[in-house]
């Protein structure tokens, strides 16, 4: 259960703070090691700034920016600070582009796939023990920590879809601009450095006033997918 749909359901304080006990630990480190990945790989291709400026590390206060910290709490998808970079201290530039706009998706995949793992390791743990009902019901502690590492997995998957959108400032933007832009007006990158921002909340505005969200839409296959993948593969060994 989503916080705004917690707070919009009238089902009390308890509901609340369940919402915010199930997704706070994967915003947490969604954000957190999405930021991270940038920095490291950043530094990895020879540019030191962010490692020098105190972002390459795992402490959440370093990245989080206050109001897509909220956001990301409230409607499952946000942004965090970000990470500085100069792609002039690249040892090679069309690498360490494509790279560390690569690095942050990247990990936000592997920490989806281990919320994936972990969700259906826990669910046939409490099944095998008698506690399906704790699982479907999230009470308990199979059922927590089930929804925790439950939304551990769609919180990232929502993350990787959002940040894959070519648009500035996201990562895809980079990606789309390193692979084609010999073959693209560079007007059409001009353009969209200009307007991409707000090209980008009209796309979110109208997806939420449509009820149809394509970042929604992906992220649920993306993250059914994994849990798909996972159930098959854990059951193998149960």
């Amino acid at each position: 259960m989503g916080i705004l749909s917690a707070i919009f359901s009238g089902e009390g304080i308890s509901a609340i703070l369940e919402s915010i006990l199930y997704t706070l630990p994967a915003v947490l480190i969604a954000l957190t090691f999405h930021e991270f990945a940038h920095a490291y790989v950043a530094y990895k291709n020879g540019d030191p700034t962010a490692r020098n400026l105190g972002r390459m590390t795992l402490n959440p206060l370093a990245h989080l920016d206050v109001w897509g910290f909220v956001c990301m709490l409230l409607v499952g998808f946000g942004w965090a600070k970000p990470v500085p970079v100069n792609p002039n201290n690249y040892r090679n530039y069309k690498k360490g582009e494509l790279t560390v706009s690569l690095a942050g998706v990247t990990m936000n995949l592997i920490i989806g796939i281990i919320g994936a793992l972990a969700s259906m390791i826990t669910f046939y743990a409490a099944l095998n023990n008698g506690n399906y009902y704790d699982i479907v019901n999230g009470i308990g502690v199979a059922g927590k920590i089930y929804y925790v590492f439950l939304n551990l997995c769609c919180i990232n998957c929502a993350l990787m879809v959002f940040n894959l959108i070519p648009i500035y400032p996201l990562d895809g933007y980079h990606v789309f601009e390193v692979l084609l832009g010999r073959v693209i007006s560079p007007r059409v990158f001009e353009f969209l450095r200009k307007y991409g921002q707000m090209i980008l909340l009209i796309v979110i505005f109208v997806g939420n006033r449509s009820g149809f969200s394509l970042v929604g839409y992906l992220t649920q296959y993306v993250a059914k997918g994994l849990l798909y993948a996972s159930d098959w593969l854990v059951s193998l060994f149960v």
